[in-house]
């Protein structure tokens, strides 16, 4: 009787924790979205101000970002837009610094949402911080001319991860030779990260494997 309350209250936790982590995640974002537009609307425009009560519209300052943006995007694909950011980025672009953050900024969100890239498609392992340990890294990109001549031929960038957070990390360069391939996709090489390593590394190569504790590459045998 104790094993079976004990199981089910488990299976309870299992499935409400990704239920509520979502939900409490959904709603810091829009929360924080609506404290960050709703106060930059005029107070005659704001549809709240016409309401009864206190009542709020939850999700009106993610609404009007939406559509600001899509707006700007459309403004943006015309001669008369394009000439406005244009001379927006010139002045940017005579201010220290500033240009600096803004063009590496610019760069890196035109390649995430180009979608013609190959970073972060690329899952592999490399052996870090010593012989015989091995992390779980990101290929990243390929290394520029001057890497090249410095490092190797076939250098490459890679990001490597922290755990449980697989936002954050560090960058190494290393010449391809050093990784191992895996046949991971990204998305479930951020739940091994994510999960502490407690997901099965079943598609680790075997060579690698071998390298590895029981407990590691067989879960059951930490019961």
């Amino acid at each position: 009787m104790f094993r079976w309350l004990r199981n089910s209250f488990l299976t309870g936790i299992v499935i409400v924790t990704p239920l509520g982590v979502t939900f409490y995640l959904i709603v810091t974002f829009v929360n924080f979205v609506d404290n960050v537009v709703k106060p930059l609307i005029p107070a005659r425009y704001n549809p709240e101000n016409y309401l009864p009560g206190d009542f709020t519209i939850p999700g009106l300052g993610v609404l009007i970002a939406v559509l600001l943006l899509t707006l700007l995007g459309a403004l943006a694909a015309n001669i008369f837009g394009r000439s406005i950011i244009g001379l927006g980025e010139r002045i940017l672009a005579g201010v220290p610094l500033v240009r600096n953050i803004y063009g590496a900024i610019k760069q890196i969100v035109e390649t995430v949402f180009s979608g013609k890239s190959n970073s972060f498609k690329e899952v592999v392992l490399i052996e870090y911080p010593m012989k015989g340990t091995w992390v779980v890294a990101f290929v990243s990109a390929n290394g520029n001319a001057e890497l090249r001549k410095n490092i190797a031929e076939d250098v490459i960038g890679l990001f490597v991860p922290t755990t449980p957070n697989p936002t954050s990390g560090f960058l190494l360069y290393t010449p391809r030779s050093n990784t191992v391939p895996i046949d991971m996709s990204v998305e479930e090489a951020a739940k091994l990260i994510i999960s502490f390593g407690m997901v099965s590394p079943d598609k680790l190569p075997a060579d690698v494997q071998d390298t590895l504790p029981p407990e590691v590459t067989d879960p059951e045998n930490l019961a």
